[in-house]
């Protein structure tokens, strides 16, 4: 229970998914994908309310069934305008919103706190977010990886799908074994309620545009966005093979409880 201000929770969900079809549906633990994130959730202590954001019928009924207060909305092109629709119409006494992806079953409840850590913290920071180093040059490489940059002070400086900062002098791989200069950003969001739906009544900015990274649209309007650093990622859910990856780890670790 948040103290002296109200966060909310939204873990913004739909039935659609391009690589791995109905995937928050999915139930080969017993529990469909969205429960485990949202019992993971669930274990952060810093939400004074958790909500589900959902489109589509069958979503919404199997959110419900499994106890979840789950919010019903329209269409919507991103999970922010998502979560602000919901936040807009049954939060409008909230002051932080947190944004919870509900393809990451395992993610760490800590992490949460952290993103409202920061805006205590920071009062001139509008939003937070999480980032991660980077150790390999798969994920370096990766356009589908997003990188950021951050100043001393942990304010975000840039968001890319390219490789920033650039290592001129080509020691990319002695670097990346080392004091890794790169950060992978980690899709966690904090926000202030006002800014929030401030944001999403903005038109998508030039850089955002080319980058398709909603983020950006904060950062060309002159907001403070504060990066905290944590040692690992949640594994996002988006194949087939990450499912069964995550299936066989539930599995195992649910003999080892045994």
């Amino acid at each position: 229970m948040a103290i002296g201000r109200k966060v909310v929770g939204v873990i913004p969900a739909r039935e659609a998914s391009t690589r791995l079809p109905r995937k928050l549906l999915l139930a080969e633990t017993g529990q469909p994908l969205i429960q485990h994130t949202w019992q993971a959730a669930r274990r952060a202590t810093c939400f004074d309310d958790l909500v589900v954001a959902a489109e589509g019928a069958e979503l919404i009924a199997t959110v419900r069934a499994f106890g979840a207060r789950c919010e019903s909305t329209g269409e919507h092109p991103s999970g922010t305008d998502r979560i602000a629709e919901v936040i807009t119409r049954s939060f409008p006494d909230c002051d932080v919103v947190v944004n919870i992806q509900g393809d990451e079953p395992e993610l760490d409840p800590a992490h949460l706190e952290l993103l409202v850590t920061l805006l205590d913290e920071c009062p001139d920071a509008v939003m937070s977010t999480l980032a991660t180093p980077i150790r390999t040059r798969e994920v370096l490489d990766s356009p589908s990886c997003v990188k950021v940059v951050r100043a001393a002070d942990g304010r975000a400086l840039y968001f890319s799908r390219s490789t920033i900062p650039h290592c001129r002098d080509g020691r990319t791989d002695e670097l990346l074994a080392g004091d890794t200069p790169w950060l992978l950003h980690l899709g966690l969001y904090a926000y202030r309620r006002k800014f929030l739906e401030e944001l999403t009544r903005q038109p998508v900015s030039p850089l955002e545009r080319l980058e398709k990274l909603e983020q950006l649209r904060a950062l060309e309007r002159g907001a403070r966005i504060q990066v905290g650093t944590v040692e690992h990622p949640a594994v996002g859910i988006d194949t087939p093979e990450d499912y069964a990856r995550f299936v066989a780890r539930w599995h195992n670790q649910s003999r080892d409880r045994q």
